[in-house]
């Protein structure tokens, strides 16, 4: 078990790792050659220029101005001085809110650690329960729930904090979903024109055998929505063509850089070799490979152009449908289209950077099928992954090591080294298993077919929470893997559940506060240093970069992170809320956690990150949910634990928190997730009106005509742009239709060119 001495020795070293990040970026930062790694948001906003282009050839690497040295850790104010209306300009609504989860930690955890520390510590250090025992304790543990002897009247204290906490934390929440709530309706209500308020996702198209599909979403929606549809682009199969324009611009990087080196030593001309990774096969002339892959792909990228122009096999079941209004839109995304519910399916589109095109080729008929699989790869996942960790968490400590490496002994015996082992490696152990598992998660979500990036991002937040909560949290508190907590907890009754996970949780307190030192406080000051975005910039500025143009694609802004950050902070809760009245001693750490993260990622969300989407903070309801979440675990391992301590009495007082607290989760879904799902009819015909205005004679329909057409098409990765759009703006041969009776269309097509409908034909609208 972990000392006082060892939670010294870790909390020592992290404190340490974590300066040395800090002091290391403040330095690197104000270096003229790192300008752009340290602030490219300013970069692609057109705002700042490089300090490279004056001053002397030394001026120009290193600040020689010993002032600023002064002053190296003035970001930090900076980072708080931008006020958050003007920072959703900036950066937008969701790295706004993003911000606020950070302060929410703050909010609660500040005045629930002042209460502990001023009421809970002297109730629990005041006994000599754990003097009086055989077990092996620590000083730390003295302060927790631990050192309260059975039956004590002092677990009222515990019972009377549970219901305080929980009602501050449920006030907190109240209070933060009304105003990001708020915030997200004010945002939607004072953004600029974009295309997603005006066009909806339609999924499940019916086969026609008389019309393509094009034809088909065009008869429908003039049907159902005569005065108000715009126009539509048809979603395409174009991933094959993705994959070789991906494949030609890999190529031409390596040209580009080849014929960089070749300049630069002219007496021999580069070769590579035409196997995996370059480590194997022919050794052949770089240039002149390079060159023919290029011509190569460049042919097989116009075939397939043609191929998907030209034939109506490649066009999906799906369109982007636009509308003359918002209120139209929004009407159109919020409704039933058809009678059979399974076709004609709306959604609000994603704003064009958020969608991610792959997932739209995927038949929609085969997505239930494929969330079926992830679940079931999920499930396996996460009760199996606990095997790899629990061996070398098993390693990680001062007997694993001996075993294996028995000839250490005499050194890993002495004082420091033991030290640092117990209270540092099984944190680190943990940490870089865990490495690996976004990239794992964020695949399974790609594979289950969602259409926007953000929809995958909080679908694989969700799986990592699930996953930190089962394998992190209850695999860290309960020996033996997570399919062997399972099977225990398959035969065991509901109620020895909460009693088994509640009486280990005060014993593990010191391992969570090394994990928290760890990857909290030294993880968090590693993310602002950017070591690996500083190393491949510098890598890409000496090799590949010729000109301006190339100097910003070689930075790397980066960006939030959603899918691993989100679910980091959540873990952090759920710590939290579970040891605020075990062992209040771990909230210091947290808090410490929340205060250095805000700092920190407000600065990058400033200076350096890149949103790639802006969603208007429709990931919050899953945030407050997740802290209910925690909040009605600590309720029930605290329930579970005072029933081992012979406070069994306060079981029907306790089983009231979790009661309240699953009302009020129902009570914010229903007064504030309406804002999150739905948009407001009031709210559109607002904007329609001052927008019509404002500019009445905008043209709409050429704005929106070509904003969903794949990425691809519009030339900006393949070389041949201009002969791509001109191919593009063509409209594709499609197949004229056969049918007969016009009760489809009561107004010409522009397509198939149909005459005006018979009066008798309206009244057939209905079958439609």
């Amino acid at each position: 078990m972990a000392t006082l001495s060892d939670i010294g020795v870790a909390a020592a070293i992290n404190i340490l790792s974590a300066c040395i990040f800090l002091i290391a970026f403040a330095i690197l930062r104000i270096q003229p050659v790192n300008d752009r790694v340290y602030f490219p948001k300013w970069y692609l906003k057109g705002l700042r220029s490089s300090p490279l282009h004056s001053g002397t050839i030394v001026n120009k690497v290193v600040n020689l101005d010993f002032r600023a040295y002064l002053k190296f850790l003035n970001w930090m104010p900076a980072a708080l001085q931008m006020p958050e209306p003007e920072l959703i300009d900036h950066a937008g609504l969701d790295s706004a809110v993003y911000l606020r989860i950070y302060l929410i930690g703050l909010k609660i955890f500040v005045p629930i650690a002042f209460i502990a520390f001023s009421v809970m510590v002297p109730v629990n250090w005041t006994n000599h329960t754990l003097e009086r025992t055989n077990l092996t304790y620590s000083d730390l543990d003295k302060l927790s729930i631990s050192n309260i002897p059975l039956g004590s009247q002092r677990f009222w204290t515990h019972l009377v904090m549970a219901y305080i906490f929980t009602f501050w934390t449920c006030y907190v929440l109240k209070r933060e979903y009304e105003i990001v709530a708020s915030m997200r309706l004010h945002f939607l209500a004072s953004v600029g024109r974009r295309p997603d308020q005006f066009t909806v996702l339609v999924r499940n198209v019916p086969p026609d055998s008389d019309e393509s599909v094009s034809e088909l979403v065009e008869h429908f929606f003039m049907v159902n929505h005569q005065d108000h549809y715009l126009t539509h682009q048809v979603v395409y199969n174009a991933n094959k063509l993705t994959k070789l324009v991906n494949e030609k611009k890999k190529k031409q990087n390596w040209l580009d850089y080849y014929q960089l080196k070749y300049t630069r030593n002219q007496s021999k001309r580069p070769t590579s070799k035409t196997g995996f990774l370059g480590l194997c096969g022919k050794t052949v002339d770089a240039i002149d490979f390079n060159n023919s892959e290029i011509e190569r792909l460049s042919k097989e990228i116009s075939d397939e152009r043609t191929k998907i122009v030209g034939s109506t096999k490649y066009i999906m079941p799906a369109a982007f449908v636009s509308f003359r209004t918002r209120w139209a839109a929004a009407v159109c995304a919020q409704t039933q289209q058809a009678r059979n519910p399974t076709l004609w399916l709306t959604e609000w589109a994603p704003e064009p950077r958020d969608v991610y095109w792959d997932n739209l080729a995927i038949p929609y008929v085969s997505l239930s099928i494929r969330r079926l699989i992830v679940a079931v790869a999920f499930f396996f996942l996460t009760f199996f992954f606990m095997i790899p960790i629990a061996f070398v968490q098993s390693l990680a400590n001062i007997e694993g090591i001996e075993k294996a490496l028995p000839f250490l002994k005499s050194l890993i015996e002495t004082k420091a080294v033991k030290s640092f082992i117990q209270g540092f490696l099984p944190g680190i152990a943990l940490k870089i298993f865990l490495i690996f598992l976004p990239s794992i998660l964020m695949q399974m979500s790609k594979f289950e077919g969602f259409s926007s990036i953000s929809a995958l991002e909080r679908r694989s937040a969700t799986r990592y929470y699930i996953f930190q909560f089962v394998n992190v949290f209850l695999g860290s508190i309960i020996t033996g893997t997570a399919f062997q907590q399972l099977n225990n907890f398959m035969h065991q009754s509901a109620n020895e559940i909460p009693k088994t996970v509640g009486v280990s949780i005060p014993m593990k307190a010191t391992f969570f506060i090394t994990y928290i030192m760890v990857d909290g406080w030294a993880g968090v000051a590693g993310e602002i240093l950017r070591l690996k975005p500083l190393i491949f910039f510098h890598l890409k500025n000496f090799f590949l970069v010729k000109t301006e143009k190339d100097r910003e694609e070689a930075m790397d802004p980066g960006s939030l992170g959603f899918n691993t950050g989100e679910p980091q902070i959540q873990l952090y809760f759920l710590l939290g809320l579970v040891y605020a009245v075990v062992s209040p001693i771990l909230l210091p750490f947290i808090i410490v956690f929340f205060g250095l993260a805000y700092v920190v990622y407000r600065h990058q969300i400033i200076n350096v990150y890149n949103q790639e989407y802006e969603s208007a903070a429709a990931f919050w309801p899953d945030v407050h949910g997740r802290i209910i979440t925690a909040l009605i675990v600590s309720q029930l391992l605290l329930m579970g634990l005072l029933s081992t301590k012979g406070a069994s009495h306060s079981t029907p007082l306790l089983i009231i928190l979790p009661i309240l607290t699953i009302w009020f989760r129902f009570f914010c879904k229903g007064r504030y997730e309406p804002a999150f799902v739905r948009y407001p009819l009031q709210e559109t015909v607002r904007k329609d009106t001052l927008e019509r205005t404002r500019e009445p004679n905008f043209n709409l329909k050429e704005y929106l005509q070509s904003a969903y057409i794949h990425p691809v098409f519009k030339g900006e990765e393949d070389s041949d742009s201009d002969a791509a759009s001109e191919d593009w703006e063509l409209e594709p041969s499609l197949v004229p239709t056969k049918r007969h009776s016009r009760f489809n269309t009561p107004l010409p097509s522009k397509r198939s060119g149909s005459s005006p409908p018979l009066l008798s034909d309206f009244d057939a609208t209905t079958r439609v």
